[in-house]
C-alpha cells in the first residue's frame, strides 16, 4: 500500500470517528501495516497540519483539520462524477496552468490542479495576477471535450457560470463581466484564463484556470489593485470556508459542463450570464490591441457572444478571444 494512499486511508477512519478515539492497533490490522508505519502516518499528517490526539490505551482522535485544499478536504463537499475526482496539490506552483500544460497528456479529464500559491500566476492577454499562499483559490481544471477548437471560448462562460453559482450557494451575490471575469461591488474577485493545444480540428486539451480572491486581507492587494480588485473576506467581513466554495463552484461546473460536452449545449450557462450580466445595458468599450471602439452592450447570443450597438449604429458581435472589454471611464 502505497504511502500516500495508507495516510489518506487513516485520514479517512479518523475524519470517521471523530468523536471517538480509534486505536492504533485497529488501524493496523485493518489496513494490515505495522503499528510504527501508523505512527508515522499520524506524524506526517500532524506535521500537515491536522491535529491529533494521542491517549496512551486509548489512542488517537482527529481534533481539527488545516485550511488546505486537498482532496481528502474537498471531498466531503464533491458531488461530481469526475471533476475534481483527481487532484493534484501543491504548496506553491509558479501557475497553476503551466503545471497543468505540462501533465494534460497523461491526465484524465476533470483533474484539478491546486497550488496554495502562485508565484507567477496570470490572467487574460498576459496580466499578472497575485495569488499569496493559503488565501485564494488558485486552481486550473483539465478538460478533453471532444468538440471544434472554435467552441472552446464558450468553455469560459460555463466557468464564469459555475463560480456565480457557487458563491450564491454561500450567499454571495455577484456578476459577471463577459466573458471571464466576476464582480462584487464594482470590484474584480474572481477571473478565468482558458487555454487549449488542439491539431487542426482536434483538440487535445484545454486548461481552464481560475483565479478567486477569497480570503486576501487590503494588504495582499497591490498598490495598483486596490480600486480594482477585492477579496470575498474583505467584502463579506468575515473568512470563508474555502473547501466549501471549491466544491460548490466544482459540482456547478460539471452540471454545466456534461450538457456541453456531451451535446454543444450551453444553454443553461447563458442564461445564468445574462441575468447576472454586468454589462448588458451599459456604455463600454471594445479593445483590441491599439484599437478601440464605444459602444452599448445589448445581450448575450446563444452562442455566448456579447451583441453590442456601436456608436454608428451598427450591430456587432464579439467573440471573447483577444479583447477587452471595459466601461467608459474605467475598468467596470
Amino acid at each position: 500500500m502505497g504511502g500516500n494512499f495508507l495516510k489518506g486511508k487513516i485520514l479517512k477512519i479518523l475524519k470517521e470517528n471523530s468523536k471517538a478515539y480509534i486505536s492504533g492497533e485497529a488501524i493496523s490490522e485493518k489496513f494490515n501495516v505495522s503499528r510504527s508505519a501508523v505512527w508515522k502516518h499520524i506524524n506526517t499528517l500532524k506535521e500537515e497540519g491536522y491535529e491529533i490526539e494521542s491517549q496512551p490505551r486509548k489512542g488517537y482522535r482527529l481534533i481539527s483539520s488545516p485550511d488546505i485544499l486537498t482532496y481528502p478536504e474537498i471531498e466531503g463537499y464533491l458531488k461530481t462524477q469526475f471533476i475534481g475526482r483527481n487532484i493534484h496539490y501543491f504548496q506553491s506552483l509558479s501557475s497553476t496552468n503551466i503545471k497543468a500544460k505540462e501533465i494534460a497528456l497523461n491526465e484524465p479529464e476533470g483533474t484539478v490542479i491546486i497550488a496554495e500559491e502562485q508565484t507567477k500566476g496570470k490572467g487574460r492577454l498576459g496580466r499578472d495576477w497575485a495569488s499569496p499562499k493559503g488565501k485564494g483559490i488558485w486552481m486550473s481544471i483539465i478538460l478533453k471535450p471532444n468538440l471544434e477548437p472554435t467552441e472552446v471560448a464558450k468553455l469560459t462562460l460555463i466557468g464564469a457560470a459555475a463560480i456565480h453559482q457557487g458563491l450564491k450557494d454561500i450567499s454571495v451575490d455577484s456578476y459577471i463581466k463577459w466573458p471571464n471575469d466576476i464582480i462584487i461591488a464594482n470590484k474584480k474577485v474572481c477571473g478565468i484564463l482558458t487555454e487549449m493545444s488542439c491539431e487542426l480540428n482536434i483538440i487535445n486539451y484545454c486548461i481552464m484556470g481560475i483565479g478567486i480572491n477569497v480570503n486576501l486581507e487590503v494588504e495582499d492587494f497591490p498598490k495598483e489593485l486596490e480600486n480594482k480588485a477585492t477579496s470575498l473576506k474583505i467584502l463579506t467581513g468575515k473568512k470563508i470556508n474555502r473547501k466549501l466554495l471549491l466544491g460548490n463552484i466544482l459540482n456547478h461546473f460539471e452540471k454545466l459542463y456534461i450538457p456541453f460536452r456531451e451535446e454543444g449545449d450551453i444553454s443553461k450557462s447563458i442564461e445564468i450570464s445574462r441575468a447576472n450580466s454586468l454589462l448588458i445595458g451599459k456604455d463600454i468599450r471594445i479593445i483590441r490591441g491599439n484599437n478601440e471602439k464605444k459602444g452599448k452592450a445589448l445581450d448575450i447570443d446563444n452562442r455566448g457572444q456579447l451583441i453590442v450597438e456601436l456608436e454608428n449604429g451598427n450591430i456587432e458581435e464579439i467573440f471573447s478571444g483577444e479583447v477587452s472589454i471595459r466601461g467608459i471611464n474605467g475598468y467596470i
